[in-house]
C-alpha cells in the first residue's frame, strides 16, 4: 500500500506541473487532440523510443527476437554468463567470472550475496518516448509461484517523462526451506527545459528480498547416489528447516545540472549536483537452532554456540547520504572539464553496544562491539571528457581530504575504426574502504561477532576489448593487495565458523574472453569462451580455469512471416575448482579448499517466437540432468536444479 501512496503523490505532482489552464477545452478540441495523439503513434518510429543511462548513454527500445534476448530472459534480466544460479529462482549466484565484479572506492553495506537482485543506482534507467510504452515480463518458476515484471513509461510533454515499474517473484523451490519472495519497485522521472538550460533525473526504489535458508545438504552423498528415494528432492536432509534472511532497502536519488549562460554556445559553464539517500536493512532469522545428520543423529548447532536458546534474530541497519557538487566548463572543441567535491555520510548500526566474553588457552578476554560505525568524509576530484568523431575519452580522479583515506582513478578510451571495428581500453586504480560487515558484525551466534579495523583494499586493473567481424576479444589484468575475504575456520565436518580476513600478499588475476557467432543460412552457432588465471601464494581467490557457452540454433520466418521462430540448444560448462560456499548468517560467500565442483555440462533446449511486439519463450532447462550423474552443484553443498520446463513472454505495448 505504501507504494500506491507514493505513486499517487508523484502523479499528482506531474499533473499539477502540466496543467496549463483551469477551464476545460471544448469537446471538439479534445477530439482533435486525441486524433493528433493517434497520428503521432502511427508516425513515431521505433528509434524515437529511447532508454537513457545515468551516464547519458542512449539505447533504443528493441522488440525483436535475438539470441541475446534469449540470454537476457531471466530473473535478473541480463546475461548470466559467468554466474552460476542456485537451484531456486530468486536465490543468489556463485561467481564464476571474477571480472564481472565492479569496484567502488566507497564503503558498502556488505551481505553481498544478497545483492544480485538488488538494483543499484547505476542500474536504473530513464526514458524518452513519443507515446506511452508498456512492457510486461512473465516467467514460470520452479514450484508454486511466478515471476512478473511490469513497466510503463510516458512523456506528459516533450520535456517531461516518468516511468513506474514493479518486479515481483515468488517461488517455493524443490528443496526444503527454499522459498524466494521479492519485490523491486521503481519510479523514475526526467525533465529538461525547452532551452535545455536545466535538466534533472530522479528515481525512487523500494526493494525487499526474502529467502528461506536451508544451509545446504547434510549428506551430499544421498544426492549423488542413484537411490530413487532421493529423486523426490524434499526427502534430502538439509541443515536448516526454518531459517530465513531478509534484505530491504529504499533509495531517493536525483542528478541535476544548470547551465549558467542563457544560450548554449561553444563555451558553456554548467553547475552540477547529485544527491542520494539510501536506507538498507538485513535480517537473519532462525527459530530452531538444532540440526541433525540422519534420522537418529545427535542434535548440534550448525553455527556454534549462541547467546539464546532459540529464535535467532540478527538485524543490521545501514543509512548513507551522498552529495556531489561540481562545476563544469564545456568547450565544443577541447572537451568538458569538471571539478567536484563529494561528501559521504554513513551510519552502520545495531541495537546496542555489546561485550562478549571469551576464553582461549585458559585466558579470559572480552570483545567490545560498538553499537555503530559512523563517519563522514569528503573527497575532491576532477573529470575530463573528450568526444570527436570516432573518439571518446574520459578520465576521472578523486581523493579523500578527510582522515578516512580513499582514492579512485579511472580512465576509458573508445575508438571506432569504421562501422564494424571498435576498441575500448579501461584502467582503474583504487584504494577502497572496506565493506562495513568486514569491520563490525553482531550476532546471537558467538563465533559471528567481530570488531576489526582492516586496511583499504587496493586494486590496479587494466582491461581492453576489440569488436570486429572476427568476433569480440577481451582481456583483463588485475593486481589485488590487502584483499578482504571470508574464511572457513571450521574444525570438523558439520559446523561452519566463518570470519573475515585480509590477505597481506599480492594476487594477480588474468582473464581472456572471446565470443563469436558463426552463421550458415538459417543456422547459427554462438560461442563464448573464458580463460582465467590467478597467481597467488595462498589459495584465496579461486576461479574456474575455463568457462564455456555454446548455442546452436535455427531461425526462420513462419506463417507467411507473421511469426519469427528460433529454436536450438545451449550448453554451459565450467572446469572444476574450489568454488566459494555460501553462509546464510552473513549473506556472503566464503573461501573453502576442501571440495571442488564443476566439469558437468548444463544443456538447455529452447523454442522462442516473436509475433509483432511479443516474444514467447519455452525452454527445457538442464534436460541432461538425469543421464550425466548427480554431480551438478552450484556451491559445494548446494545442488544446481534438475530438469524442468519453463515458459513465459515479454510483451511491449505502444499506445
Amino acid at each position: 500500500m505504501k507504494y500506491i501512496y507514493i505513486i499517487l503523490m508523484l502523479l499528482g505532482f506531474v499533473f499539477q506541473f502540466q496543467v496549463q489552464a483551469q477551464n476545460k477545452p471544448p469537446k471538439s478540441l479534445i477530439k482533435t487532440a486525441a486524433q493528433r495523439a493517434k497520428e503521432l503513434a502511427k508516425k513515431a518510429p521505433i528509434t524515437s523510443y529511447k532508454i537513457i543511462s545515468l551516464q547519458r548513454d542512449t539505447t533504443l527500445v528493441d522488440t525483436t527476437l535475438s539470441i541475446k534476448k534469449e540470454y537476457d530472459y531471466n530473473y535478473l534480466r541480463k546475461d548470466l554468463f559467468g554466474l552460476m544460479p542456485f537451484p531456486n529462482e530468486g536465490q543468489t549466484y556463485n561467481t564464476l567470472h571474477f571480472g564481472r565484479n565492479t569496484l567502488s572506492a566507497f564503503p558498502e553495506f556488505g551481505f553481498k550475496a544478497k545483492h544480485f537482485a538488488y538494483l543499484e543506482q547505476r542500474e536504473i534507467q530513464y526514458y524518452s518516448v513519443p507515446t506511452p510504452l508498456t512492457e510486461l515480463y512473465f516467467k514460470t518458476v520452479m514450484e508454486q509461484g511466478q515471476n512478473v515484471d511490469a513497466f510503463i513509461t510516458l512523456n506528459t510533454s516533450k520535456n517531461f517523462n516518468f516511468s513506474i515499474a514493479f518486479k515481483g517473484l515468488r517461488s517455493l523451490g524443490k528443496y526444503i526451506n527454499q522459498l524466494s519472495s521479492s519485490g523491486n519497485f521503481r519510479f523514475t522521472s526526467n525533465y529538461t527545459t525547452t532551452d535545455k538550460r536545466y535538466s534533472i533525473r530522479f528515481h525512487y526504489t523500494g526493494q525487499d528480498i526474502l529467502n528461506g535458508e536451508n544451509g545446504g545438504l547434510t549428506k551430499p552423498s544421498d544426492f549423488e547416489s542413484n537411490d530413487p528415494t532421493y529423486k523426490n528432492r524434499p526427502r534430502l536432509q538439509v541443515y536448516l528447516t526454518d531459517a530465513k534472511s531478509f534484505l530491504k532497502g529504499k533509495r531517493f536519488f536525483f542528478d541535476h545540472d544548470f547551465r549558467i549562460n542563457p544560450k548554449e554556445t561553444n563555451n558553456n559553464i554548467i553547475l552540477t549536483h547529485q544527491f542520494s539517500y539510501e536506507h538498507q536493512y538485513f535480517e537473519y532469522n532462525q527459530a530452531t537452532l538444532g540440526s541433525k545428520i540422519g534420522t537418529f543423529g545427535n542434535s548440534f548447532q550448525r553455527f556454534g554456540a549462541s547467546s539464546v536458546a532459540s529464535n535467532i534474530n540478527d538485524q543490521t541497519l545501514y543509512d548513507k547520504l551522498y552529495n556531489k557538487f561540481g562545476a563544469l566548463y564545456e568547450n565544443k572543441r577541447l572537451g568538458r572539464f569538471q571539478f567536484f567535491t563529494e561528501n559521504f555520510n554513513y551510519n552502520y548500526s545495531y541495537d546496542f553496544d555489546k561485550n562478549l566474553s571469551d576464553v582461549q588457552g585458559g585466558v579470559a578476554s572480552t570483545l567490545y562491539l560498538p553499537k555503530a560505525l559512523k563517519a563522514s568524509f569528503t573527497t575532491v576530484g576532477g573529470q575530463y571528457e573528450y568526444r570527436k568523431k570516432n573518439w571518446h575519452a574520459i578520465v576521472t580522479a578523486s581523493n579523500s581530504i578527510s582522515t578516512i583515506s580513499m582514492r579512485d582513478f579511472e580512465a576509458q578510451l573508445n575508438y571506432n575504426l569504421g562501422k564494424k571495428i571498435s576498441l575500448v581500453v579501461q584502467y582503474q586504480n583504487i584504494s577502497k574502504i572496506p565493506n562495513h560487515n568486514f569491520n563490525l558484525h553482531q550476532s546471537s551466534y558467538n563465533r559471528y561477532n567481530w570488531n576489526n579495523d582492516f586496511n583499504n583494499e587496493k586494486s590496479n586493473a587494466l582491461s581492453g576489448s576489440i569488436l570486429s567481424p572476427f568476433g569480440k576479444a577481451e582481456v583483463q589484468m588485475m593486481t589485488l593487495k590487502d584483499h578482504l575475504y571470508f574464511s572457513n575456520d571450521t574444525i570438523g565436518d558439520y559446523q561452519q565458523y566463518i570470519t573475515p580476513k585480509q590477505y597481506a600478499g599480492t594476487i594477480n588475476y588474468l582473464s581472456l574472453k572471446y565470443s563469436k557467432e558463426l552463421k550458415y543460412k538459417k543456422w547459427a552457432l554462438d560461442n563464448t569462451l573464458l580463460y582465467q588465471k590467478v597467481v597467488q601464494n595462498e589459495a584465496i581467490l579461486n576461479v574456474p580455469q575455463f568457462v564455456l557457452r555454446h548455442t546452436l540454433y535455427y531461425s526462420k520466418q513462419v506463417f507467411q512471416k507473421a511469426m519469427f521462430l528460433q529454436t536450438g540448444v545451449s550448453c554451459n560448462y565450467f572446469t572444476s575448482y574450489y568454488a566459494e560456499d555460501y553462509n546464510p548468517v552473513l549473506g556472503e560467500f566464503f573461501v573453502q579448499n576442501t571440495k571442488k565442483i564443476g566439469s558437468f555440462p548444463m544443456l538447455d533446449f529452447f523454442v522462442n517466437a516473436c509475433v509483432k511486439q511479443t516474444r514467447i519463450y519455452l525452454k527445457a532447462e538442464h534436460f541432461n540432468s538425469s543421464f550425466t550423474g548427480n554431480k551438478f552443484y552450484a556451491a559445494p553443498s548446494i545442488p544446481y536444479h534438475d530438469f524442468m520446463i519453463r515458459f513465459g513472454l515479454v510483451w511491449n505495448f505502444f499506445q
